[in-house]
């Protein structure tokens, strides 16, 4: 089922908040992004189609994490674009980029996508062939975890990130109220709450993030929560249904046996 809503018709006074600003607690030079494609070349279709999605903004990427394999042929990126927002309120802030380099040839391949959360980043590039111990996000970068509920909820997108598909996400980077909301629906139609609404904000005083889960049974449902949530008329998020636990069918109880005839002892 694919989901198409609509955007929300809202108004908010928006800027890009960068990882570490300075209402963040982390200070310094930002790190810079280096792709290490200056002796490689590709044909003219993929060349600019890099440029157009991902290098056209290379010196706005903030790399928040990245792995390059012993070999050189693979690069995996978790990347903040500060120039996301610029103009277009609600795109994903997150880019995920997987390249792939032909040492012989010289030349290189890419994939890449808008992501709206750091963890569905890495769960994106994990399945990309990226080792999951080794692509964590720079804890000096970011706000980072409120609670063990968010750290937990954190590591079950980046593990379980196969088993939905996102049909909708809206990234609002005012100040006065940092929230992302993603929706989300479970691939196996099986599953309980087969559609859910995550929900990331961000405390600009404290600096920290909250994550949290809500389960929904329809789609209407899950996207009316994010309008609600964005106009600041949302009511709690519905938990998750829990997956029911196979159960064992109750046996008839065992007739007596009875004894066959002979004497009694």
């Amino acid at each position: 089922m694919a989901v198409h809503p609509s955007t929300p018709a809202l108004t908010p006074t928006e800027r890009p908040l960068l990882p570490s600003t300075a209402s963040s607690p982390a200070q310094g030079r930002m790190p810079e992004v280096d792709f290490e494609l200056d002796e490689f070349d590709s044909d003219e279709q993929i060349y600019l189609a890099f440029y157009r999605q991902v290098a056209v903004r290379e010196d706005m990427l903030v790399p928040l994490a990245e792995y390059h394999t012993a070999s050189g042929v693979h690069s995996y990126y978790v990347l903040f674009d500060r120039t996301a927002t610029y103009g277009h309120p609600g795109m994903p802030q997150y880019v995920a980029v997987h390249l792939q380099r032909d040492q012989e040839k010289r030349t290189f391949d890419f994939e890449q996508a808008p992501l709206p959360l750091p963890a569905m980043a890495q769960s994106w590039l994990i399945h990309r062939g990226c080792p999951p111990d080794v692509i964590g996000l720079n804890p000096e970068l970011g706000p980072p975890p409120a609670d063990e509920a968010t750290r937990a909820l954190e590591r079950r997108l980046v593990g379980d990130g196969d088993h939905y598909a996102m049909g909708y996400s809206y990234t609002r980077d005012d100040p006065d109220d940092m929230v992302t909301v993603v929706a989300l629906r479970a691939l196996d139609e099986r599953a309980p709450s087969p559609f859910r609404v995550v929900v990331d904000e961000v405390d600009t005083e404290a600096w920290t993030h909250t994550l949290r889960e809500g389960g929904f049974a329809t789609v209407e449902e899950a996207l009316q929560w994010c309008d609600d949530r964005l106009t600041g008329t949302v009511g709690p998020l519905p938990a998750v249904r829990p997956t029911a636990s196979p159960t064992r069918p109750t046996l008839p109880p065992k007739a007596s046996v009875p004894r066959p005839p002979g004497r009694s002892r």
